[in-house]
């Protein structure tokens, strides 16, 4: 598999202007109207890998002109988008994708005419100049929201500082939303396992139980949908440390989603599936066929609304979703007409799913991919 490698601030900077600055420029001096080429990232230019089994972004672009009526502001944002990154990155400095919208909004002239209305017309241009050079928005310093924590075997340094993730008490270590090599260094490392667990509650019963120091594992969440930077420490911690991933998540479409993204990537982070994604990740749970295996009472099900019957029968149709296995846990709980929590396996006992349900499933390797 071809892996991107981390880029330089110089090489970055480079690409910004080659792309947005000496183009445009050249554009100018022959004459012709300044242009951006941007690559698609609609559903249209969507497509799945089989042989990596990766969901990727195909080569269809589209072209930004300055001296087109309908594309002038989005021409305009681009580069006043561009130029801050390049400043930022000149600075040394990293920021949050919130500042960098207001750092780039203003009144044009004498106008009433802003730059920006509102951050929802700056994101997507950070997600166009990602594209274009070919380079994650870590790279250019910026950070999204973060979210996750993780505990376990593992000694890194972050930012120049030594932490021992095995003494991080209740809450771990909170994953920021950076985690390149040039920021997150790893070390000393037992661990023979990384699972990750789809909510912080569950994860904390896993982390007061102990479970990583039991099992010799590193244990981490991602607060639900996992961020980036929960999403590239796995990818990193699979590839750099060796360790195989076990994703648990609920029982719900919700949950085989997540599942999907953390192995396949997904459709709107299309573009960098490559260093986000782990296709050799394996579902641990829960399976649609957990409540008769486990007794679980039907007191702790949940009835499939319709919006959950709907995702189903979308997910069905992915490609990557087309495994027997995967159609007959989808197909049963359809079936069923029921879901479940990771919760509900406190029905049996509060510890069961850390003594008994992981245990026994990893033992037994009970898992999907």
């Amino acid at each position: 598999m071809n892996i991107k490698r981390e880029k330089t601030d110089e090489e970055i900077i480079r690409r910004l202007k080659e792309k947005f600055g000496e183009k445009i420029i050249s554009d100018l001096k022959n004459g012709k109207d300044p242009t951006i080429d941007v690559i698609v990232r609609g559903l249209s230019n969507i497509i799945f890998d089989e042989k990596e089994q990766l969901i990727k972004l195909g080569n269809k672009t589209q072209k930004r002109a300055f001296f087109n009526v309908g594309q002038t502001r989005i021409f305009m944002q681009t580069l006043l988008v561009a130029n801050a990154c390049k400043n930022l990155i000149e600075s040394g400095k990293t920021t949050s994708i919130r500042s960098l919208y207001y750092n780039t909004k203003h009144t044009i002239g004498d106008s009433k005419e802003n730059t920006f209305e509102e951050q929802e017309e700056s994101n997507p241009i950070i997600e166009d100049i990602e594209v274009s050079i070919d380079a994650l928005r870590e790279e250019l310093h910026l950070r999204a929201n973060s979210k996750g924590a993780m505990v376990g075997n593992l000694t890194i340094v972050d930012s120049g500082d030594k932490i021992d993730l095995r003494k991080m008490g209740s809450g771990g270590w909170a994953v920021p939303s950076i985690v390149e090599p040039h920021t997150i260094q790893f070390k000393e490392c037992e661990a023979k396992f990384v699972l990750f667990i789809e909510k912080d509650t569950v994860w904390g019963r896993f982390n007061e139980d102990k479970f990583w120091k039991k099992h010799n594992c590193i244990i981490i969440h991602g607060g639900g949908q996992p961020p980036r930077g929960v999403r590239r420490l796995l990818k990193r911690m699979h590839e750099e440390l060796k360790l195989p991933i076990y994703v648990l998540v609920d029982n719900d479409p919700w949950g085989f989603y997540i599942y999907s993204v953390i192995r396949q990537g997904s459709m709107k982070l299309a573009y960098e599936s490559v260093r986000m994604a782990v296709p050799e990740a394996r579902f641990i749970g829960l399976s649609s066929f957990d409540q008769e295996k486990y007794n679980l009472p039907d007191e702790v099900t949940i009835k499939l609304n319709e919006g959950d019957k709907k995702r189903i029968k979308e997910l069905l149709n992915y490609k990557w979703f087309q495994k027997k296995k995967w159609r007959e846990e989808m197909e049963y709980m359809l079936k069923k007409g029921v879901k479940l929590e990771l919760e509900a396996l406190s029905s049996k006992n509060i510890a069961f799913i850390t003594n008994n349900y992981l245990p026994e499933k990893i033992e037994r390797k009970e898992w999907l991919s």
